[in-house]
């Protein structure tokens, strides 16, 4: 389990999962600088944190890293709904619970997906 995100680690992680190419540290000082003027060196300790946990990757580009999320927030917020049902105790139960406060879209696609793709 990689545990939830801090404040910071979302923030970052929300303009790498936003944009569509990797980015530098100066490119994620940049987004979040409207509404979080932070120093480039606290960007660049949160990457390399988000790094070492298995969030994002990296590749040297150069003289600088090029970050990009490990997985999309759909995979990570799978997995850690994944997570949670694990540590429940009454799976079932939650699961239940969860089935009766969806959607009826929301309903239609756990359904398409659970009928298989033969079913489309």
């Amino acid at each position: 389990m990689r545990g939830r995100l801090g404040e910071l680690e979302a923030a970052v992680m929300d303009v790498l999962w936003t944009g569509d190419t990797p980015c530098r540290v100066r490119d994620v000082r940049r987004h979040l600088a409207p509404t979080r003027p932070l120093a480039y060196t606290t960007v660049m300790t949160v990457l390399d944190n988000l790094h070492r946990k298995g969030w994002v990757q990296r590749e040297l580009d150069g003289r600088a890293y090029l970050y990009r999320p490990a997985a999309s927030r759909e995979e990570e917020t799978a997995r850690a709904l994944r997570d949670l049902l694990d540590a429940a105790g009454d799976t079932e139960a939650v699961l239940l619970h969860f089935a009766r406060s969806v959607s009826e879209r929301e309903s239609a696609v756990l359904r398409d997906a659970l009928a298989g793709p033969e079913a489309g």
